[in-house]
């Protein structure tokens, strides 16, 4: 692959990638690492990406394993994160939607690894159902099986925590 397909099948993708990467390690900093380090990789490998079928898929894919890579390495230091940004909201909406934001980014960091990534990459990022199953290496039907699991474990999650904040104001 040469310099002029590699700006238009790779570099074209940096904020695709950037995306992916960030609401995988929830660090614009972080993220944007994870960018150039893929980026110097693919391009230090420029000359095998001929022989694959779906490039940006391919460039995806690559992405989540390297973020999921930095991730399983920082584990220990702990979760890299950042705040959400509102600007049309009161002090007490903006509380209320970054605490909501956080919960909610909790109750996903505690899903299981790959229902994780799929519902950061569809619900998240937007990326389609069959780039999501070509980058997990899973069929269509299994991602969306996978998306369903996840959602459905957010949602009873936010009904039990809804459900046990109710009952408090009732007892006082």
């Amino acid at each position: 692959m040469d310099s002029s397909r590699f700006n238009v099948y790779i570099l074209s993708l940096s904020d695709k990638l950037f995306r992916l990467a960030k609401s995988i390690l929830q660090s614009d900093d972080a993220a944007q690492d994870a960018v150039q380090e893929l980026n110097l990789k693919l391009w230090e490998k420029r000359d095998k990406l001929d022989v694959v079928d779906n490039v940006p898929a391919f460039a995806m894919r690559s992405m989540r394993n390297l973020c999921l890579d930095t991730l399983r390495q920082h584990r220990e230091t702990g979760e890299i994160q950042n705040d959400v940004e509102f600007t049309e909201l009161n002090p007490y909406q903006q509380t209320e939607t970054n605490d909501m934001a956080l919960r909610v980014r909790q109750m996903i960091d505690k899903l299981p690894e790959l229902q994780r990534t799929i519902i950061r990459m569809r619900d998240v990022e937007g990326v389609e159902i069959s780039e999501i199953a070509y980058i997990t290496n899973l069929t269509a039907n299994a991602v969306t099986v996978n998306l369903s699991r996840a959602r459905q474990k957010i949602r009873e999650q936010i009904m039990n925590e809804n459900k046990r904040v109710e009952e408090k104001v009732w007892r006082q």
